[in-house]
């Protein structure tokens, strides 16, 4: 589930190891480029933290993020 904290979306995905990690943000960072909207992320082993904010709107959260969120969480379901 996504947190709303500091103007940020919040995530923390958790998988069976670094290679299922690895291929979900590749899959993010394919969704990432098409939406030209790129996220702050940080991985460790099987952990990926995601948070998302539009720096063009001032660094909050916009649409845009609510929008990258759902086609993320899209994956997961998929």
């Amino acid at each position: 589930m996504w947190n709303e904290e500091n103007n940020k979306l919040k995530r923390t995905f958790e998988f069976k190891n670094f290679s299922e990690a690895f291929s979900f943000m590749t899959r993010v960072a394919l969704l990432a480029e098409k939406a030209d909207h790129h996220p702050y992320w940080t991985n460790v082993y099987n952990k990926v933290e995601i948070e998302l904010s539009t720096h063009d709107a001032g660094n909050i959260v916009t649409s845009k993020d609510r929008e990258l969120a759902y086609a993320i969480d899209a994956l997961l379901r998929s």
